[in-house]
């Protein structure tokens, strides 16, 4: 396949760098009167065109059950199947020979929240949360503990939905 070079010169007819500005300025012009598309932020969350996708994926949070205890089994598939390698879990057993979290991590900057864990876990323990306001002031608050994503509130994303397989 040969390369073929094109070059173009100037115009040779006498062309009007006025029109080309006009024509800008009345496309500039137009948009002074279209819809504006900027929330504001803090004060405003959501609007009537514009809401948050169930699909997304943010935040963690850890499942509990009626006991309050975590749901997690500590069976090392989430750190296992995690792309990112940011959960760090180590497991503890109790007398009645049942496995528990003692250390549940997941380090916030390294996570690329595909959801894999969600997807992978048997108990149905960890979710990825719609949360997506999680500012903090230092690095070690990316690190979400047992405790904290225990405590976490918001609602759980709707990864896939069954009933529409393409993802429409």
């Amino acid at each position: 396949m040969a390369i073929t070079v094109k070059t173009l010169g100037r115009p040779q007819a006498e062309s009007s760098y006025v029109r080309a500005t006009l024509k800008g300025m009345a496309l500039t012009f137009k948009h002074l009167f279209a819809r504006k598309w900027t929330m504001q932020y803090p004060e405003q969350t959501s609007d009537a065109d514009w809401t948050l996708s169930k699909r997304w994926r943010g935040t963690h949070r850890m499942a509990v059950d009626e006991t309050g205890k975590a749901k997690c089994v500590a069976c090392g598939l989430c750190p296992q199947i995690c792309p990112a390698n940011c959960i760090k879990l180590v497991a503890g057993e109790d007398e009645k020979g049942n496995r528990y979290p003692l250390v549940y991590e997941i380090d916030e900057f390294r996570c690329v929240f595909c959801g894999y864990c969600q997807e992978v876990c048997p108990e149905e323990a960890i979710h990825v949360g719609v949360d997506y306001e999680n500012a903090e002031y230092s690095r070690d608050g990316f690190v979400y503990d047992l405790a904290r994503l225990m405590k976490q509130p918001h609602e759980v994303s709707t990864l896939w939905d069954p009933s529409d397989p393409k993802g429409e």
